[in-house]
Parts: structure tokens; sequence; C-alpha cells
């Protein structure tokens, strides 16, 4: 919580010092509107990551299962944990930084930087750097991912759509699938084989290709610009 606090003041600071502008230039308001970006958000990229597990569980020939160990408590302890790590990458990468840029640059050269950024940010939070392989596989799917969120924001000249598209992908892939780094959560996996040649490649296509390049469709053509700074 203290890290969100001061990702929070430094957000701020930098808005006024630069700006002159407060944190709610990061589109808070109107409230309504932007519950309704969230929740939008959450709920298409929850979707996307149900059905990519599902697909690896096919090719796999495993199945899930609820963990008996599960209680409602952990899950709303995990679902916080979710949204601090999910609230704090915004703040650095769709927040006050990204705003700025897009006044200074503009928003191709800004959105393009901030993919960049995320992407490389990701070789050292997933602990691939080094690994040569691992390391252009986790800038394509994340750095893709980046570009979709950061477009969002440009689009809706709001922090709330990324917000939602990112922790609706965290807390399905975290909580639900237990992918993340809390281990066992809500569903864990039963069975099935080690995935080999083609079976692999489309596994990983579906999550690090496919899922961006959707939430990027949408946000394309589904998401009206404002023009309203």
């Amino acid at each position: 919580m203290i890290g969100i606090l001061v990702a929070i003041s430094i957000s701020w600071l930098l808005l006024y010092l630069i700006e002159k502008k407060n944190i709610l230039t990061l589109g808070l308001l109107p409230i309504g509107k932007r519950i309704k970006q969230f929740l939008i958000g959450l709920l298409i990229t929850g979707i996307l990551c149900v059905l990519v597990q599902y697909l690896e569980s096919y090719l796999k020939s495993s199945t899930w299962i609820l963990n008996k160990n599960i209680t409602s408590g952990i899950v709303i302890k995990s679902f916080w944990w979710d949204f601090k790590s999910v609230l704090t990458e915004e703040l650095i990468f769709r927040g006050a930084l990204l705003y700025i840029l897009i006044q200074k640059i503009g928003s191709k050269k800004s959105i393009l930087i901030s993919a960049i950024a995320f992407g490389n940010y990701h070789w050292f939070s997933y602990g691939v750097l080094g690994n040569v392989m691992a390391m252009i596989l986790v800038f394509i799917g994340t750095g893709l991912m980046g570009y979709a969120w950061a477009w969002a924001f440009s689009k809706t000249k709001s922090i709330m759509l990324p917000f939602g598209l990112h922790l609706g992908w965290n807390f399905i892939y975290n909580t639900i699938f237990s992918k993340g780094p809390l281990g066992a959560l809500v569903l864990i996996p039963k069975g099935g084989i080690e995935l080999t040649d083609w079976a692999s490649l489309l596994n990983f296509i579906s999550g690090l290709v496919i899922v961006p390049i959707l939430v990027l469709i949408y946000v394309r053509y589904f998401v009206e610009k404002e023009t309203k700074i």
C-alpha cells in the first residue's frame, strides 16, 4: 500500500510541476463513465484469459479442479495483491509519465515508448534477463499488451480502461488459475502431458500474440476516442 501512495504522490507532483495539473487529469472523472470502462476492460481480458487457459488444458489433455483448501479470505487477499501490483504498474506506465509524454511529443511516439518500457520491465519482473530467447518472447507478449493498454489510455484520456484490462488478465491468470507467484489458489491443474512441437507453439501464440492482437482490435474499433483533455 505504501508503494501505491508513493506512486500517486510522485504522479501528482510530476503533473503539477510539468503540466500544472492534478491527479484527476489521469481520467478519474466522471466516476460512472470511468467505472464502466474499468469493468468492460476487466471483463474482456478476463474472458480472454479463461479461453487461453482452457485451450492449454485441451492441448495438454488436463483438467482444472477446485482447490479444496481455498477460502474466500484467501481469494480476497490474492485479489488485493493483484489490485495493488496492477495499479502500481499502471501509475508507472500508463499514468503521469505517459500523459506528460503525450502532451510533449504526441500519442504515437509516447505509446511506443510506453510499450517498449513495459516489455523491458518484464525482463526483470519475470527474471529472464540473460536468457535471450525468453527475453524475446517476454518482450513480444508484454510489449504488445503494453502497447494496447497505452493506446487505450490515449484514446479514453483515462487510466481506468487500461487498469481494467490489466487487472482482468492478472486476476484470472494469477488467482483463478493459480499461475502467479502466490501458488495454488482457486483452480489447480490435474493430469495432462507436456506440450511439444506445434502444440507448444500454438499455446505460446494464443497467450502472447493473439490475446494482445484481440485487445488491440478492441481498442482500435470499439473504444471511442475522446478529445477533451
